[in-house]
This record gives C-alpha cells, sequence and structure tokens, in this order.
C-alpha cells in the first residue's frame, strides 16, 4: 500500500495519523504482514534518546539588519560552527561549553526543540555585502529560518558501556561520568540496531 507525503501530512494535521515507535511496528510485525503494517500505520518514529557522537544541528538564523557573515559564533555561550553560509551554524551535540563541561550542544539542541529562548552571539571581520562585525541576539525556534536535525550514526551504531571506578566525576565527550559507577553511559540505536537485533545476520541491508 502506498501513501504519499501529502496523504499523510494531511492526516497529521487533522490529528488521524496513526504514530507507532520501532519497537510497537516490530510487535506488530509478529501478527500481521507488511502490507497489513503498512496499511495501518502512518509514521514510525526512530528516536533512540542516546547521545551520539555525530549528532548535531544545522541552523539558520536568517538575515539581520544590516547583514552579517558569521565566522565566529556561539549559542548560550557554546561554540558553533560556522563555514557553511552566512547565517547557517552547525551545532553537534557533544561540544562542550569553555568553561562548563556539564552543558553543550545536546542541551541547545533540547531547548531550541522545546521553543525555549538560546542566545546567539557571532562576530565578524565585515565586508562590502556584510558590513555588520559584530551580534548578540536571542533566537528560539519561533524566529528563525529553520532547524534540522542531522544524526548520520543513529541507524546502526553501538557504543561500548562507560563507568567511572575513580572517586570524582569524569566530564567525557559523550557526557559526565559519577564516581564510584554512579552512572553507566551506553548509547545504541535500539530498535534500528543490527547488532542487537540481528545478531546472526539474517537479514541483509
Amino acid at each position: 500500500m502506498k501513501k504519499s507525503f501529502q496523504e499523510i501530512n494531511e492526516k497529521i494535521m487533522k490529528g488521524q495519523a496513526v504514530v507507532l515507535t520501532a519497537e510497537e511496528v516490530a510487535d506488530m510485525g509478529k501478527d500481521h504482514s507488511p502490507a497489513q503494517v503498512a496499511g495501518k500505520v502512518d509514521v514510525v518514529t526512530t528516536a533512540t534518546f542516546g547521545p551520539m557522537c555525530s549528532s548535531g544541528m544545522f541552523i539558520n538564523t536568517g538575515h539581520a539588519n544590516p547583514p552579517i557573515r558569521m565566522e565566529r559564533a556561539t549559542l548560550n555561550g557554546v561554540p558553533v560552527f560556522t563555514g557553511i553560509a552566512a547565517v547557517d551554524l552547525y551545532i553537534g551535540a557533544t561540544e562542550n561549553h569553555p568553561e562548563n563541561p556539564a552543558y553543550g550542544g545536546a542541551h541547545i539542541i533540547e531547548d531550541l526543540i522545546a521553543g525555549k529562548d538560546v542566545e546567539l552571539e557571532a562576530h565578524a571581520k565585515g565586508t562590502d555585502c556584510y558590513p555588520r562585525k559584530d551580534i548578540k541576539t536571542t533566537i528560539n525556534r519561533e524566529n528563525i529560518n529553520e532547524m534540522v536535525m542531522f544524526n548520520p550514526r543513529n541507524a546502526y551504531q553501538n557504543y561500548p558501556v562507560a563507568v567511572n571506578t575513580s572517586n570524582r566525576i569524569k566530564y567525557t565527550y559523550m557526557g559526565s561520568l559519577l564516581p564510584r559507577l554512579g552512572n553507566a553511559n551506553y548509547s545504541t540505536s535500539g530498535e534500528l540496531s543490527p547488532l542487537l537485533n540481528d545478531p546472526g545476520m539474517r537479514t541483509s541491508c
């Protein structure tokens, strides 16, 4: 059964779309054929809820007046990459605040998705077409052009579990590890992971 993006989007707008997680669809597949599942389900969510080192977000802030071609920028003090276009930014989920290792890109991404305000500060040398050299303003999902999540490894990657046996907090690029085995950090793509769900390689990609 084929469904167009337009048909699915219309059902979403009307509140009629059937949305299931990947785990729920896998369970449904035990009692239904692929065609039956496709006929009943409109959207399958595949979020991993795990911090992946490759995850991030592209952000187009829109132009200021006068315009600036951002060359160095931070969001809530966290450095972001500016070498794309004039007002395009990329924030990596594991980028840290230089003075607060417990805060970083993942927090920024979460705040933007939640609709919270984030402070943007940017600097440039200034050119004839982009004369502005500095800007400090507040952005959120309502006043920027677009936000695009980018997760190149979330469909397959499994990370070894990380723990901390020392007596102090250890700040790693994947998050804070509490002392004396206080927590464990493990990232996986869950239902999408072939290593967890098909270790015998019975299916092929």
